[in-house]
């Protein structure tokens, strides 16, 4: 699932993002204006096409993987807020790296309008090339063969219950849920889910999103969830929390976005931590004290994941796109922006995880736990049935 940015935020940083959202007819709309591809021409060893690349060794060596990506000379992204996870630097460290100019279409788009683009555009040059996608949707896409296999220099090092088997899709940054809250405007700031149930929290909490689309509004529900004695086979508890805080007048229909809490439309959102954190940078000085708590009695961690589109329109910038990210270099980018990348305990282990940004990271304890398959599929149909009834 996947944020809703705005992601007007996005992903958070920013989902501006709902509102904004391409629909599956939009989206379609649009497909007769991209032209056809280029021909995909015979690029790594023994004739294999960028297309077909399954890993670094079907190009020879990185260096024939950057010049067949340099060639095509261009990659389109899609549903990548500049501050979302500090997608805004990443973009610009790699095309200061490549001569590969990024198209970055639509930021604020769900997974579900990534799916529906690369469906609606197939065989077009404007389709977008790779994906960021709530893990849900990594696996339908991956069940319904939208993705090439492709398997980075790193892949040893990304844990197993982390990544497709085949290379479809593997893990990337993620987060815990928490609690982001202006201080300026919140007397006492709420630091657990009981506490949002509090007659002084009235009007003042929000979701970044709808859980049926949004990642992270997914991942505030499973949280409420856990936190109310259900678990990841049963995230009713959390939809009858959410129903709770309307009824109590709490929970306002407002979906949080840099913008919303700038202005102080939603002075407490549940968000990842990595983009509540990144607020607290981003308002400094602009009349926001915001503060972030991971709360203790829900802890709920969950990771995107990338894929690239089988019918990239630039395979080889593409299969570049994703060595760059899963590098150190890539990796550290999005541990600065406060998201946890997934080779973190890999890197820590190396000693090429940058120790500065671990250092300010939300502090949660243990170790995170993660819902099955099974257990998501059985989430995301609870909530589609029984969402909008319990928050209407």
């Amino acid at each position: 699932m996947r944020r809703v940015r705005p992601r007007l935020h996005t992903r958070a940083n920013g989902r501006a993002v709902a509102a904004l959202a391409l629909s599956t007819a939009a989206l379609t709309a649009l497909t007769a204006c991209g032209a056809a591809p280029e021909e995909k021409t015979a690029t790594g060893v023994n004739g294999v096409t960028s297309a077909e690349a399954a890993s670094l060794a079907d190009f020879g060596d990185l260096d024939k993987l950057v010049a067949a990506a340099e060639k095509e000379g261009e990659l389109n992204v899609i549903a990548l807020p500049p501050d979302w996870a500090n997608y805004g630097e990443i973009i610009k460290a790699f095309e200061a790296k490549y001569k590969i100019k990024i198209k970055s279409e639509t930021p604020d788009a769900s997974s579900s309008d990534e799916i529906a683009a690369v469906k609606s555009r197939k065989g077009q040059k404007r389709a977008p090339d790779v994906l960021d996608l709530g893990i849900a949707f990594a696996r339908s896409g991956a069940a319904e063969n939208l993705f090439a296999p492709y398997k980075v220099a790193s892949w040893d090092k990304i844990p197993d219950a982390q990544k497709d088997a085949d290379g479809r899709w593997y893990n990337d940054y993620g987060g815990y849920v928490s609690i982001g809250c202006d201080a300026a405007r919140v007397t006492t700031c709420p630091e657990t889910f009981a506490d949002l149930l509090k007659p002084e929290y009235k009007g003042k909490v929000a979701l970044n999103g709808n859980p049926t689309k949004s990642g992270s509004a997914f991942g505030g529900v499973y949280a409420a969830s856990l936190a109310d004695k259900g678990s990841f086979g049963d995230i009713q508890p959390g939809i009858d929390f959410f129903g709770k805080l309307k009824k109590s007048g709490n929970f306002i229909p407002v979906e949080s976005t840099p913008a919303t809490v700038e202005k102080g439309e939603t002075p407490i959102s549940i968000d990842w931590d990595y983009l509540n954190a990144g607020y607290a940078d981003q308002f400094k000085g602009k009349g926001v004290d915001w503060k972030v708590s991971v709360p203790a009695d829900g802890v709920y961690a969950q990771f995107y994941s990338q894929a690239i589109n089988k019918e990239a329109p630039h395979p080889a910038a593409a299969r570049l796109w994703m060595e760059y990210l899963y590098s150190a270099e890539g990796q550290n980018l999005w541990l600065k922006g406060y998201a946890r990348p997934v080779l973190l305990p890999a890197m820590t282990e190396d000693g090429t995880a940058d120790k500065t940004f671990v250092a300010k990271l939300p502090k949660v304890e243990g170790t995170p736990s993660f819902p099955s398959s099974e257990e998501l599929d059985k989430a995301n149909a609870t909530l589609a049935e029984n969402w909008d009834k319990a928050v209407s």
